[in-house]
């Protein structure tokens, strides 16, 4: 029995291929796009704990300088001399790999991926011509490779190593960079009980332990769980998919349910066999969806590495790795979704009488009962949006607002949608338009899936668009203001640093040196910076809030500018005021916008930075200058300044928006995508339906009406759906908008952005919706205009 009905049940997908390929397509897509970015996510989360395992993050206390730059290798003699285990360490950067030199023999355990010892041998480690990366970064350092390098230099690969990553030898990996300093100095956990205080041998180095360390995890949380939210998005688009398919499948199958039940089928059995066979083809749909999923990733994970490197330093490998993390969770969410999406139908079946009519009622009229509870949702959804965001606190209340006001008015589309046909339906004059606009009425269930994929999708779009071109234009405004000098030197000491300054002193050019250092202020992890007060600060810079005075005082050391991430973080603004350095406190002057910087920031004046940092090394000066090519003449023939170590403006701009651009790359590929789902969406409905719809047409066309006209109606129908969705998805998308820009974008990245508003992008956008409708609709159009009259002249002779 249980093998009968069974074969029963499946037999209707044989019949009903369109269906079949719905179930299995949106149940793909859903799953594909979902599982695409959790293997991004995956590989990005892996690449961090791979770099962890390789340079032991957050595992060794360190000495760092206290004024930044290097250390001296006299420095580290001493400390080893006075009794410190210390371990050296340099760090440089060959093009686009990071360089990680230190020595096998004195550098802690876990540190390097344990290359000594784990069938590396010692002294092939200390050949001085070998270097160790995996495949990906060992292939790009062949390529980089200095040309005066010796030919004998080798790279070992090893799968082990963090991808962007290569280690050696500390002698192999100084000559490579063509130093003889030290980045910083490795703490060993087994240090002696006695031995001489840090600050007796080396006063201006510091002590920093493990768990002040950044968090590169910690940092890039907030771009994953945006790229998440928008794989769950897609999600529930594609699912409506998978619910209006089962909808309409279980609908058709209740005169076969009636039947089996009558002939003793018990309904608990008809219900497991019901949830095997749902199971079985959602299990289908997610390895289809899966595979889906590893093309778009594949696709998309090199402009996520780029953004993870731009605006976070984090070294992501370019290539993917089937991982159960993300495959596993793909397949658990087209399960249940599936499942989730079959519960209601499930429970309509345990509920209807054996002798329950079996007549077809596909997309029935909802009740008024249903809309009310529908009405109900909605309005509690959106009720708890407006609360979240007048009292919600933390990221997760961002995304929580976020799904509450995008689910709350897709429920809430179909009860307004109704009196606006209601009215339509009374303005019309004509025979033929009261039926159009009654049937487009009646169409509205079984389309009002589709439709709130399409109004997701939309606003998604909207929403995002205008985030994105708001932050293009505020970033654009801001690298004006930051990039104010025409030209940025990097100079190699101090003496070319003084040179420098001289000669442009002399010329009566404006010198902007650059003084930086890491530091803790209000107990985050910040840079301090020293600035020469003087007319490209004041005219350029624009603060967000900010005292009368506020360069005045900077200029005389007695007041500090923090940026927007420290001021919101720490808690701190205007008036209040912040350590600097060990006993010294500074009222904030102002508040400046730093977009695109995770760090915390405070500017002081440079007079002050200097009485504080007196060692500090001055590495970039910026110029300004009317003739930026002739001055460039100048710094390259008489002042032997490297042409590689000037960079104009110019450059730094389009480097800067090109990095802007990747950025949201991912972001955009994400919402034409999701835009594609919702279409098809609204195709799947609208040819599950064309087949009900021929006894319903039959009586139009029996009185007079064409069947090409009949084709035309179904499209103009659709048109005005989708029409009357990108209306009603202008306010969602941007509610949604600021949603992301005052909410999610200050609770993730520490900024807020104005919102600025772009009707032409949303107009283009409503022609791109409108045209994908028109594509949904056309084939299902022109199935009807190719109906057969025999088929139309059947429908009176059947009881219907």
């Amino acid at each position: 029995m249980t093998r009968a009905c069974l074969a029963a049940l499946l037999s209707h997908w044989r019949r009903n291929p369109l269906q079949l390929f719905a179930f299995l397509a949106g149940l793909a897509l859903a799953t594909g796009l979902w599982s695409g970015v959790q293997a991004i996510n995956a590989e990005a989360r892996a690449s961090y704990d791979a770099a962890a395992a390789t340079l032991g993050d957050g595992q060794f206390d360190q000495i760092l300088p206290r004024a930044g730059g290097a250390i001296a290798q006299s420095d580290f003699v001493a400390l080893r001399r006075a009794g410190w285990r210390v371990s050296p360490v340099i760090e440089g950067r060959l093009s686009d790999v990071r360089l990680v030199g230190f020595d096998p023999l004195s550098a802690p355990a876990g540190f390097g991926v344990g290359q000594v010892g784990d069938g590396v041998d010692l002294g092939a480690f200390l050949n001085p011509g070998q270097l160790f990366a995996n495949a990906a970064t060992a292939a790009q350092l062949r390529v980089d490779m200095p040309a005066d390098m010796p030919a004998d230099m080798t790279v070992v690969i090893d799968p082990a190593i963090a991808p962007g990553i290569a280690l050696g030898d500390i002698g192999v990996v100084q000559r490579l960079l063509g130093r003889d300093d030290l980045s910083r100095l490795l703490v060993r956990p087994d240090q002696p009980m006695q031995r001489p205080a840090l600050t007796d041998i080396a006063p201006h180095l510091r002590q920093q332990g493990a768990d002040q360390r950044v968090d590169i995890g910690e940092l890039t949380k907030s771009f994953q769980l945006n790229l998440t939210a928008f794989g769950l998005l897609s999600f529930a688009v594609g699912l409506f998919i998978v619910y209006s398919t089962i909808g309409l499948a279980f609908e058709q199958r209740r005169r076969m349910v009636r039947t089996l039940r009558a002939l003793g089928v018990p309904l608990p059995r008809l219900i497991g066999l019901m949830v095997v066979e749902v199971l079985l083809l959602a299990f289908a749909g997610a390895v289809l969806g899966i595979a889906l999923g590893y093309v778009v990733a594949a696709l998309l994970l090199p402009d996520v590495a780029v953004t993870l490197r731009g605006l976070y330093g984090a070294e992501v490998s370019g290539t993917l790795q089937f991982r159960v993390s993300w495959w596993g969770s793909g397949m658990a969410m087209a399960v249940l979704g599936a499942v989730a999406a079959a519960g209601v139908r499930l429970w309509r079946i345990a509920r209807m009488p054996l002798l329950a009519s079996a007549r077809p009622r596909a997309w029935a009229m909802t009740s008024g009962r249903a809309q009310f509870v529908q009405g109900l949702v909605a309005a509690l959804l959106l009720v708890g949006a407006g609360g979240l965001a007048l009292v919600g606190d933390g990221l997760m209340a961002g995304f929580a607002l976020l799904g509450f006001f995008l689910i709350g008015a897709a429920l809430l589309l179909p009860l307004l949608l109704r009196p606006v046909l209601t009215l339509a339906e009374g303005a019309a004059r004509t025979p033929v338009a009261r039926w159009f606009w009654a049937d487009t009425r009646q169409q509205l269930p079984g389309l009002s899936l589709a439709l709130m994929a399409l109004l997701l999708a939309i606003s998604a779009n909207i929403g995002v668009a205008t985030m994105v071109s708001s932050f293009r234009l505020t970033f654009v405004a801001f690298l004006d203001q930051r990039l104010a000098a025409e030209l940025y030197v990097e100079v190699e000491d101090q003496a070319q640093a003084a040179l420098i300054e001289a000669e442009m002193a002399a010329r009566g050019t404006t010198v902007l040196p650059l003084l930086a250092v890491e530091a803790e202020m209000a107990g985050l992890p910040a840079r301090l910076f020293g600035v020469r007060v003087g007319p490209t600060y004041r005219d350029n810079w624009v603060f967000l809030d900010a005292e009368p005075d506020a360069w005045d005082r900077v200029s005389a050391g007695t007041a500090a500018v923090t940026n927007e991430q420290l001021a919101r973080r720490a808690g701190l603004w205007v008036g209040d005021r912040i350590e600097i350095a060990p006993g010294i406190e500074l009222p904030i002057a102002a508040v400046v916008a730093d977009y695109g910087n995770p760090r915390g920031q405070v500017i002081v004046g440079e007079a002050l930075f200097r009485e504080l940092y007196p060692d500090m090394p001055v590495h970039q000066l910026g110029l300004r200058t009317q003739d930026p090519a002739g001055l460039r003449h100048i710094l390259i023939s008489e002042l032997g300044v490297a042409d590689a170590a000037i960079t104009d403006q110019a450059a730094l701009k389009a480097f800067s928006l090109q990095v802007f651009e990747r950025t949201f790359a991912v972001t955009a590929a994400l919402n034409v995508l999701t835009l594609a789902v919702a279409g098809f969406a609204m195709l799947m409905s609208l040819l599950t339906l064309a087949d009900l719809r021929v006894p319903q047409l039959a009586p139009v066309w029996a009185l007079g009406l064409t069947r090409r006209r009949i084709g035309q109606l179904e499209l103009l129908r659709v048109v005005v759906f989708a029409a009357v969705v990108c209306l009603f998805a202008l306010p969602v998308g941007l509610g949604l908008a600021w949603v992301l820009l005052a909410v999610i974008n200050v609770e993730a990245f520490g900024w807020r952005l104005p919102m600025f508003l772009f009707p032409g992008d949303y107009a283009r956008l409503g022609v791109y919706a409108m045209l994908a409708a028109v594509a949904a609709a056309a084939w299902p159009a022109w199935r009807l205009m190719r109906t057969p009259p025999g088929a139309l002249l059947k429908v009176f002779a059947h009881e219907r």
